[in-house]
């Protein structure tokens, strides 16, 4: 799996959201490979996107398409200042991965000191994971340059996350969950997204 990252401030989110709508009804049949879109504002009005493609390959290919170029012309203009993009072709998924089922998406900015030991830890834990937290569907891990880390959490719903988020993990998974933790590079950043724009194929 190849993940794109997309984060800017929008001038109109609603023109922003119908845009991407747009491009997921008109322009994703032609675009084989694309595997679906999370996106959403955050409460100060930022942009987040994360967009899932079969392989780096498949997103390239999007790109070279001359209504794929034509829309992204179109779209720049709705986004107030700079828009930042981050290309990752280091990506491990746990349980279900991305979900167009989930009520709310999480996602988490931070550097890591030790990427693969980051991502074995959670392909590890996965089983407890799951008993552990109901409330979670699954999840993508994104690694991008200068050990950047970027992880989408899909959540049955906000407070079944928040109550989940309260709960002491059982013996099996709290070591590992502390030595996950230790493997930032300082604090991470959370990003909630209370109302998430999912777009899949065939959706």
């Amino acid at each position: 799996m190849f993940i794109q990252l997309i984060q800017g401030r929008p001038a109109d989110a609603g023109e922003l959201r119908s845009a991407l709508g747009r491009w997921a009804r008109e322009l994703s049949p032609g675009a084989p490979g694309w595997l679906g879109t999370t996106a959403g504002l955050t409460e100060d009005g930022q942009f987040v996107a994360v967009v899932r493609f079969a392989s780096r390959e498949a997103a390239q290919r999007n790109a070279d398409r001359p209504e794929q170029t034509q829309w992204w012309i179109e779209t720049a203009k709705l986004f107030a200042g700079e828009v930042v993009f981050h290309d990752c072709v280091r990506v491990h998924q746990y349980l279900d991965g991305g979900s167009d089922s989930a009520g709310f998406v999480q996602v988490i900015q931070g550097r890591t000191r030790d990427p693969e030991r980051m991502s074995e830890i959670v392909r590890r834990t996965e089983r407890d994971l799951a008993a552990f937290r109901p409330d979670l569907i699954g999840g993508i891990i994104a690694l991008h340059e200068a050990d950047g880390y970027t992880e989408t959490a899909y959540f049955t719903s906000e407070k079944e996350a928040r109550e989940g988020e309260r709960k002491q993990p059982p013996p099996e998974l709290r070591g590992p969950l502390e030595e996950w933790m230790g493997l930032f590079e300082g604090r991470p950043a959370y990003v909630d997204l209370r109302e998430p724009w999912l777009y899949s194929p065939g959706a």
